[in-house]
């Protein structure tokens, strides 16, 4: 689940770079909730995705894993 206070920190600045504003009729937190479920049910079938190529199924390779695990690990 998406930190609302986040996105709506996000959008606030988007729009201002974009250099457009909501429009009078679409309140702002409404806004807000909407553009979060909508990423979060795109958000999930990312998460989906991920899950397959990273655990490439259906055996997952521990040797790539470990070193994706040390990869990370040096930042």
């Amino acid at each position: 689940m998406l930190d609302r206070q986040v996105v709506e920190e996000f959008l606030d600045g988007e729009f201002e770079e974009g250099a457009f504003e909501i429009p009078d009729d679409i309140p702002k937190d409404k806004l807000v909730e909407t553009f979060c479920l909508y990423t979060e049910d795109d958000y999930y079938e990312w998460l989906k995705d991920n899950f397959k190529s990273f655990f490439d199924r259906p055996a997952p390779d521990w040797d790539w894993i470990r070193d994706r695990i040390r990869h990370y690990d040096q930042r």
